[in-house]
């Protein structure tokens, strides 16, 4: 099957009904999306799919066929750090790392439907990601500075 994953043609040779995130992992070996509940349920394997965050494991491989897949690996262009990225190692958004792939994409969908979310929406529009360290206050603070940031500063 051949799909469109970080601007790239690639071919996997994977079940139609198995999973992406499976894909994605072991054909492609792109671990950003990590295995958590296999539910669609914390947000370990979001990924990108036409911009919109989607729970890789939950997501049939046949269902993405002709779509921009992006995953954590693809989102820095030219060597440079997506803004969301840069914020997270900024406000030091991360403990162990098992969500942050997920809640970096998450959080770069929400930006693009809403660029200037109030503290109130971007715990909503990330209470589907879960942070086994409890890092959420400073996970806000990454996403208000990349927001700002992609804004110019304005917000």
């Amino acid at each position: 099957m051949d799909l469109l994953v970080n601007g790239k043609q690639v071919r996997v040779n994977a079940d139609p009904d198995s999973s992406l995130l499976f894909a994605l992992r072991d054909e492609l070996n792109l671990t950003g999306a990590k295995y958590g509940c296999g539910e669609g349920q914390c947000g370990a394997c979001t990924v990108l799919i036409n911009g919109a965050a989607m729970r890789s494991c939950v997501t049939p491989l046949r269902t993405t066929a002709g779509k921009q897949i992006t995953t954590i690996e693809g989102l820095a262009r030219d060597g440079k750090l997506h803004p969301m990225q840069e914020a997270f190692i900024e406000a030091d958004a991360m403990q162990c790392g098992y969500c942050t792939g997920g809640m970096i994409l998450s959080a770069v969908s929400m930006l693009r439907k809403d660029p200037a979310p109030s503290e109130a929406r971007i715990r909503q529009g990330l209470e589907g990601n879960i942070c086994r360290c409890g890092t959420y206050p400073r996970i806000v603070a990454a996403v208000r500075m990349a927001s700002r940031n992609l804004q110019g500063g304005r917000a």
